[in-house]
């Protein structure tokens, strides 16, 4: 689950260059039509295969627009509309950070406490950065932990508790020295759910539920994936390929996520659920005729960039996107765009991928909720909208899309044989393969077990139900896993043979597309004697 500048997991009115300024408290219409947004969508859409798309818009003294387009499941008529659920994946974590911004007002918390002081039980790997860890570290990826890091207890789906997580997170490793650099994380925000329980007296769901969605009046938005109860809900779609995870025809898959990811990314709601959120958003707290939730303070708080994530020269004609300077404040990314400020989070699950943007100085929000994991037509569909709201010079985004697409492909092609297959290194085992049978650990995963059956081995990520599957001879002393077909992102397994016998596993993603939640690279499986 990750926002662009990373590697994925998977309007109507023109303003002027000044914008509009936003009151606390802005005139809302309520109802609107918008045929110009009708046909950028719809463009994409047939552009990229996508099934299904919902939209909301809200803008200063504007009518809301909230439309769906597509169907819900390819090769099922039922249409995408209004009230359909999606997941929000890591849009979610801006509910995640005003939850902690209402218990900052309430006195329970402060944003620079020590996160020990209110949770004995934390740490981090290295005992100095666990006690100067504080509440807002939680949310702004400085922590040092690596890039995804501890995700594979979360995708794709086990039993693991949140609590279990906090017991895992001293045995990752830090990649960097704390607060010295950006690095997105999921495992810190499950954290911070179990810290909010702790301080409120409710389950993390049970606050967003209690505190957030019910005072704003979302009708179909609940705090996590076991907890929707309508059909009315957007299947979720992926090419699986051959020759890997990207590429081929659009299919059906599964959802692959677990309770577990509640505070980072569990969240459903529908197009019309995000209205009253991104009006309470842009009115720093409080939307018309709807209860305050927290202070203007708090908003600040919460869009105030705490670490940079990412710097380039600037904008280019034929890339306006490109920014100075981008930052990650507490649940939102916050970067200049056109000359604005926008904020901003996307959010990817195995067959979903899902935008929220706010131009606060100009009065819009919206939200882009999609059912396929291809992130670069939902990105940058994202800006045709913005674009098109803005008034601003036309581009070819369609035409940009495409071209993302390909520099990313390109780097996958080169590992595809001229045979449509991906291409194994040359070499094999240099043992026996039942010298390569045996249990192995990591200190935050678990137990991997590696089996011979019938001449063949066998290895079981025993937490993990759907990665069990055979081993594929794939280089010296390596394999490649074979998954179930859509059961998440196949492995390089490498044996490291030391004094005639296998001493430790390691491993990597096959596709160099591969999500980074499939942090394989960060296991150290070591043998059990």
């Amino acid at each position: 689950m990750a926002g662009e500048m990373m590697l994925d997991r998977r309007g109507a009115m023109a303003l002027g260059a000044g914008g509009l300024a936003l009151a606390a408290r802005p005139a809302w219409g309520t109802a609107a039509a918008a045929p110009p947004v009708d046909a950028i969508v719809q463009r994409f859409m047939a552009a990229f295969d996508i099934p299904g798309i919902a939209v909301a818009i809200v803008r200063h003294g504007q009518p809301d627009f909230v439309r769906g387009y597509g169907v819900r499941r390819l090769g099922r008529p039922e249409r995408v509309d209004a009230d359909t659920v999606f997941s929000i994946a890591s849009n979610t974590k801006a509910y995640t950070a005003a939850a902690f911004a209402m218990l900052v007002e309430e006195g329970k918390l402060g944003w620079d406490d020590p996160v020990v002081k209110h949770m004995p039980d934390f740490a981090l790997a290295d005992p100095a950065a666990t006690q100067m860890m504080s509440v807002r570290d939680l949310l702004c990826h400085r922590s040092g932990l690596a890039l995804g890091a501890g995700d594979l207890m979360q995708f794709p789906k086990s039993d693991r508790t949140p609590e279990e997580l906090l017991k895992a997170l001293p045995h990752l490793k830090l990649a960097r020295g704390f607060r010295s650099g950006y690095a997105y994380d999921n495992i810190l925000y499950v954290v911070a759910g179990i810290l909010i329980e702790r301080k409120s007296g409710m389950a993390w769901t049970d606050f967003i539920a209690n505190r957030i969605f019910r005072p704003l009046r979302m009708p179909n938005a609940v705090a996590n994936l076991p907890l929707v109860r309508t059909a009315n809900i957007a299947a979720r779609h992926a090419r699986l390929g051959p020759p890997l995870r990207g590429f081929g025809r659009m299919e059906v898959i599964e959802p692959d996520e677990g309770a577990v990811v509640a505070a980072a990314g569990g969240i459903q709601a529908s197009a019309r659920d995000a209205v009253p959120w991104l009006k309470t958003q842009l009115g720093k707290g409080q939307a018309p005729g709807l209860p305050r939730l927290w202070s203007e303070k708090q908003s600040d708080e919460m869009w105030t960039p705490q670490v940079l994530t990412g710097a380039s020269a600037g904008a280019l004609p034929e890339n306006p996107m490109r920014a100075v300077l981008q930052g990650y404040a507490l649940g939102w990314f916050v970067r200049p765009y056109r000359e604005r400020r926008l904020v901003w989070h996307s959010g990817g699950l195995s067959g979903q991928i899902t935008q929220t943007a706010l131009l606060p100085d100009q009065g819009i929000g919206l939200v882009l909720w999609s059912n396929v994991e291809d992130g670069a037509p939902i990105s940058y569909l994202r800006y045709a909208l913005l674009d098109h709201l803005l008034g601003a010079p036309p581009l070819d985004w369609i035409a940009a899309t495409r071209a993302a697409k390909a520099k990313s492909e390109a780097e996958a092609r080169a590992v595809v044989a001229a045979s449509g297959e991906v291409k194994a290194p040359p070499g094999g085992p240099s043992l026996p393969l039942a010298a390569y049978a045996g249990r192995y650990t990591d200190p935050w995963y678990g137990e991997v077990a590696v089996n011979e059956r019938s001449g063949r081995l066998w290895i079981d990520f025993t937490r993990t139900p759907v990665f069990k599957g055979w081993l594929e001879p794939w280089g010296p002393d390596s394999f490649r896993t074979r998954w179930a077909k859509g059961a998440g992102e196949d492995a390089v397994v490498h044996f490291l043979v030391e004094s005639g016998g296998v001493t430790r596993i390691a491993m990597k993603a096959l596709s160099p597309l591969a999500d980074f939640s499939y942090d394989f690279h960060d296991l150290d499986l070591r043998r059990v004697p």
